[in-house]
């Protein structure tokens, strides 16, 4: 296994073996591709100042051929992961041993499913299981840990001895509609009207949704939607884990993967704006994903129109077969998301600690799977989620 100083200074035969690799994959997503990493790291938004230090891997075959990769960062800390260890960490210092750093195989800030372990073959993601457990225990870190990649790759690190950890995301499932009417025709009459309410809140304060894509985001969208996303991270009380270089060097490295939902007023001025990404699937049907939102001043129900319902209606239009709306939010249910089970996998290299936490994974799990049958039982459809997509 090649570690790799960072992904600024990859070398053209690396970079193109990591993007042949990254297209090969079962799962791939713009969060895991070169382009968006190496932005992140270069804008100095997730690199070992931030405590996101890159430490990419490349796994050769025995004939020096890369075989599998994936982005593996040294942290400091637990922040901007969306899988929370908190608590692992105060139990493990309390054993007299430092938590942190500790090894994360993850896309910086993006909670969103897909494939971590790059590779053509579920043999050579294997190998990189393997790897990388001798890699974690040979460091002498305390832990390594898997985000939110595919049920198969949770299953490699079973292999290898890791724990799985369970989670819950609210995704939209495209099943053929027609458009979102037809939609909101599977939704109970309540929730049908709860939409619509929040729909012409928007409207009667003046603002419409505009749907932008690609290279027809001009410049000074990327600036106004930035001073929105900044605005609202700073009206939280923290600053945005993203720069400003972040935005420009993606917007013009890769183009294909955005889509922009814009809040414009009467006189043709942005006041709110949501930026999602997508990936082209050609056997399953494009996927959008919603990532980043903010606003200039407050509107009611804006941030539903720009980050959910207008990016539905692009969704149907343009026939994606499903729409990820981001960690966690319950909210998300009655508006016709759908909960889904997430995966993370975890090495401990503490025996003691490592047994407490399984015991402490079987319970959660236990709890889990009563959460996601009340969330089934309160499902906002008309009809079973398989008939949908067609009027009653």
């Amino acid at each position: 296994m090649q570690g790799l100083a960072n992904f600024c200074e990859m070398s053209p035969e690396v970079a193109a073996a990591w993007d042949r690799l990254w297209a090969a994959s079962d799962q791939p997503t713009p969060f895991i591709h070169r382009s968006f990493l190496t932005a992140l790291e270069r804008s100095e938004s997730a690199c070992a100042r931030t405590g996101w230090e890159p430490r990419p891997v490349l796994l050769l075959d025995e004939q020096g051929q890369p075989l599998a990769a994936c982005p593996v960062y040294a942290k400091s800390h637990s922040y901007g992961e969306y899988v929370f260890d908190w608590s692992w960490a105060q139990a493990y210092e309390q054993l007299g041993r430092p938590y942190y750093p500790k090894w994360l195989i993850a896309s910086p800030f993006s909670p969103v499913p897909g494939t971590r372990l790059l590779g053509a073959s579920s043999s050579a993601r294997q190998a990189l299981a393997n790897a990388l457990t001798d890699l974690a225990r040979d460091s002498g870190l305390s832990s390594m840990h898997c985000l939110f990649g595919d049920q198969a790759e949770h299953q490699a690190f079973e292999t290898a001895g890791w724990q799985t950890r369970v989670g819950v995301q609210f995704h939209w499932i495209n099943r053929g509609y027609r458009d979102f009417q037809d939609f909101c025709e599977t939704l109970t009459q309540p929730r049908r009207k709860k939409i619509r309410a929040e729909r012409r809140k928007v409207q009667a304060a003046g603002i419409r949704a505009e749907i932008r894509v690609g290279s027809d985001i001009r410049p000074e969208d990327w600036q106004t939607f930035y001073a929105c996303y900044r605005n609202t991270y700073l009206q939280h009380g923290n600053p945005p884990y993203l720069t400003p270089a972040f935005f420009e060097e993606v917007s013009q490295t890769m183009p294909w993967a955005w889509v922009m939902s814009l809040g414009l007023n009467e006189a043709d001025e942005v006041v709110g704006a949501a930026l999602l990404a997508t990936q082209p699937n050609q056997a399953a049907g494009s996927i959008l994903y919603g990532r980043y939102w903010g606003a200039l001043r407050s509107i009611d129900c804006l941030h539903f129109e720009l980050s959910y319902y207008a990016p539905m209606e692009w969704a149907i239009a343009h026939g994606c077969s499903r729409f990820e709306g981001g960690a966690q939010g319950e909210h998300k249910l009655w508006r016709g998301f759908e909960p889904v089970t997430t995966y993370s996998s975890h090495w401990l290299a503490e025996p003691q600690f490592e047994a407490a936490v399984a015991r402490f994974l079987e319970r959660e799990k236990q709890g889990l799977s009563g959460y996601l049958s009340e969330l089934n039982d309160r499902q906002p459809f008309r009809e079973q989620p398989g008939q949908q997509g067609q009027r009653p």
